[in-house]
């Protein structure tokens, strides 16, 4: 298969805002998605929810716009009410499918990236839908990746640990087959991410990545990714690895009790 890699556009990069530099504090910047007064070129707005065209479009053939979620400058979906966390993931679907029926894309992609190890560059939470114009974004992927040890299984929604991860070696699934219940899928991927940062390795975990999916049955998948430095047979050969059968059947048992433990707290 022909490598075909993005182009980072370097004079582009060098005015973005950066929260995780270690210089960053002493320059004492206004976070730009704090100053909601002065942003411009905004799609569609939801109270605090925010979809906007990206100022900063580092990759070539590309149309990236952000989705700035709430107006709490440290919050994230851990963080949110329940209700909230509904209405965000609602709205940051709505504003990917609109993007997706756009012909101009060969695809488009959706993510968020969150902590000091996730790739991102600003703290405020935010997520990102990006237009790819010439590439299949999803070219590497297989099926599988989206398939693993089952936690829970509904009519409408399935969550398992991936016995085939992207990158590995912990990554969790939410699949919505038609979204007919996006609060319960919403409310899994929510529980994941509390479970991740929270439970998963003793708490160790900081940052994550978490990724969506036009499913081929018209639903979503969404997949949580732990995020610690990469890999080497990830890095150097797109190898990666999963944890052994008893570690996932023991994530996949730890998560769905989390989640049941979750609904009585909130109750």
């Amino acid at each position: 298969m022909k490598n075909d890699p993005l182009v980072f556009q370097m004079s582009i990069a060098k005015g973005k805002p950066q929260s995780y530099r270690k210089d960053a504090p002493r320059k004492k910047k206004v976070c730009p998605f704090c100053d909601v007064a002065h942003l411009t070129d905004i799609y569609e707005q939801a109270g605090p929810m925010i979809w906007l065209h990206n100022k900063f479009p580092t990759l070539r053939d590309t149309v990236q716009t952000v989705l700035i979620e709430s107006d709490d400058h440290h919050g994230d979906i851990a963080t949110y009410s329940r209700d909230y966390n509904r209405k965000l993931m609602k709205f940051a679907l709505a504003c990917f499918k609109k993007m997706q029926a756009d012909p101009q894309y060969q695809s488009v992609l959706w993510y968020k990236n969150f902590g000091p190890n996730s790739g991102g560059s600003l703290v405020h939470p935010h997520m990102q839908i990006v237009g790819l114009q010439k590439e299949d974004g999803y070219k590497y992927l297989h099926p599988n990746n989206f398939e693993g040890e089952t936690v829970f299984q509904s009519a409408d929604v399935e969550v398992n640990v991936a016995e085939h991860p992207v990158q590995g070696y912990t990554e969790l699934n939410f699949n919505t087959y038609h979204e007919q219940d996006l609060d319960l899928w919403a409310d899994w991927i929510q529980s994941g991410v509390k479970y991740m940062l929270n439970v998963m390795y003793n708490g160790r975990c900081d940052s994550y990545n978490l990724f969506f999916y036009p499913r081929f049955d018209h639903g979503i998948c969404a997949k949580l990714i732990t995020r610690f430095n990469a890999p080497p047979y990830f890095v150097g050969y797109k190898l990666s690895q999963v944890n052994d059968e008893l570690t996932l059947d023991l994530e996949a048992k730890r998560f769905g009790k989390f989640f049941a433990n979750g609904l009585k707290i909130e109750k």
